[in-house]
């Protein structure tokens, strides 16, 4: 099974928070830590990352973050293009199969067609997400949960 980094999740968690909580309270790096489980210095490059990307403003000191566009706005294909590196393609070919040999002559161009038609099936799945509805299906949980332990 692939194994991608844990950075699009870490992502998409920090941008949940700051729609549910960000008009209890302020949204500050060590908050959201707390909330990830993860060091504020990751949290603090991963807003970095999206904030560059123009997804959220991120205010110095204890401003807090907030989003910088609506919700319905920002697919999970915005925010993986955010915190993944840009110039790394989906899949990796190894380097210099033989020349010699009759597979490893054609391999890469045989595989790369159909890796290609998977990278965009991934990519057309993601812009399909939006921030929007990973927040309806949160509230959709809450909701369940409150309704189950009264």
């Amino acid at each position: 099974y692939m194994q991608f980094s844990s950075r699009l999740p870490i992502a998409a968690h920090i941008l949940m928070c700051i729609v549910r909580f960000g008009e209890d309270c302020k949204i500050t790096s060590d908050f959201l830590a707390g909330s990830v489980n993860v060091n504020p210095v990751i949290i603090r490059k991963t807003l970095g990352q999206l904030k560059k990307a123009g997804l959220v403003r991120v205010e110095a000191g204890v401003g807090g973050a907030s989003l910088a566009k609506p919700p319905e706005e920002i697919t999970l294909l915005d925010i993986f293009r955010a915190v993944e590196p840009k110039e790394e393609p989906l899949f990796h070919f190894h380097e210099n199969p033989n020349p010699a040999c009759p597979v490893g002559r054609e391999v890469h161009g045989i595989l790369s067609g159909y890796l290609d038609a998977a990278a965009l099936a991934m990519e057309n799945q993601l812009r399909a997400v939006t921030l929007q509805q990973l927040i309806d299906d949160l509230r959709q949980k809450e909701m369940t949960e409150k309704s189950s332990s009264s």
